[in-house]
């Protein structure tokens, strides 16, 4: 009987179109904003961070009393315990609610493709998060349906029915255990898919821009509930990806130029965001730092993906904005960041790259920016 139910329910997550109602996406200034970067299912380096940050106590409840917390997407794959770290923001989210603070997890590309089926990047163990007692004879059940639409396909064909072992293993190892608990989990009426499907991809406190990849001239116009809620209406509704913004190269979930872009180039971009916005700064994870956070446009575009993960080496810092004013928190310790001079950012990452275990990460960048002509 379970297994039929679980059949059926898997079936209905493709089908399924479910209507939530849209999270306050804009906020006026608070007195503590945290803001952390790529998580990829590392919660021991995330539980540390947020020790260091003052939010959680041993046992992992929320004590940081009125701060919001933004997580700016990327918790799940290339890491093994995705769902614990949900698990954990769930439950701070209404902690931090009752204490008068919030947990803001936006949804990065990541959070994206896991809904929408795009599963390149889970690892084993995150499907194992999911495994229990019943996975083999639930995953003995989809092969046997597998198998019967191959007949019936065959059949409609006029060909005979045939499958190889090696065929039979290569289907077992896509589908490991834990993999159809993993997807009915994702789907629109399952425990995460309507989490994340809940969240933002956009939101302003006070003076900041909060977004996963970052904002791109086509999108400098546009108003941060439109973003959201075509985000939204997107994953809830498949068909409009293919030409949506979610899956879009520029799109909020995947725009890498606030990062990467020459800032010469995309000055006068980043200045039409900060006015349309009504912001001071922009804050963005999805693509790696050299190992801490960095301003980029005079402090005006600050990245936070830090590589927080195993999978990115570890390396373990945060923004904290406190009164308006922001400052890393790189290893427990408060560093101001850097004006804009070479100078002043050699000396911020020398700062940091002490604290890191030797050798830090931020070497090779240290030494590229010394032996550079001034």
């Amino acid at each position: 009987m379970r297994l039929r139910v679980l059949l059926a329910l898997t079936l209905a997550v493709s089908l399924s179109i479910v209507s939530l109602p849209a999270a306050q996406d804009v906020w006026p200034p608070v007195k503590r904003v945290v803001a952390i970067g790529d998580v990829h299912g590392d919660y021991e380096q995330f539980f540390t961070l947020l020790q260091e940050a003052g939010l959680v106590n041993r046992k992992g409840r929320w004590i940081g009393g009125e701060t919001h917390l933004v997580q700016t997407g990327d918790i799940p794959d290339r890491g093994p315990h995705t769902r614990k770290i949900m698990d954990l923001m769930m439950r701070l989210e209404k902690q931090a609610r009752k204490a008068g603070g919030r947990v803001h997890a936006l949804i990065g590309n990541h959070e994206a493709m896991n809904v929408y089926g795009d599963l390149r990047y889970v690892t084993p163990e995150e499907f194992a998060e999911f495994r229990t007692s019943d996975s083999g004879r639930i995953r003995e059940a989809f092969w046997q349906q597998h198998v019967e639409q191959l007949k019936k396909e065959a059949a409609a064909e006029g060909k005979k029915f045939t499958i190889s072992d090696q065929e039979k293993q290569q289907w077992f190892q896509k589908h490991p255990l834990g993999y159809f608990e993993h997807r009915l989990a994702w789907g629109p009426k399952g425990k995460y898919g309507k989490w994340v499907r809940s969240h933002n991809t956009v939101i302003k406190i006070g003076g900041t821009l909060f977004v996963h990849g970052g904002i791109s001239p086509r999108f400098a116009g546009a108003k941060i509930r439109e973003i959201n809620e075509t985000v939204r209406k997107e994953l809830n509704d498949f068909s409009l990806l293919k030409d949506g913004i979610t899956v879009a190269e520029d799109g909020p979930l995947w725009y890498r130029g606030l990062a990467q872009g020459k800032e010469r180039e995309l000055a006068g971009h980043v200045e039409t965001v900060l006015a349309n916005y009504g912001v001071k700064r922009i804050v963005i994870g999805h693509t790696p730092t050299a190992g801490t956070v960095m301003p980029r446009f005079g402090g005006k575009v600050l990245l936070i993906d830090v590589g927080l993960s195993k999978y990115y080496g570890r390396r373990r810092a945060c923004l904290v904005i406190e009164g308006g004013k922001p400052y890393t928190l790189h290893r427990g310790k408060r560093l101001e960041l850097p004006g804009p001079s070479r100078a002043a950012l050699v000396e911020y990452l020398s700062a940091a790259a002490a604290l890191d275990p030797p050798p830090s990460p931020l070497e090779p960048l240290i030494r590229r920016l010394r032996a550079a002509s001034p």
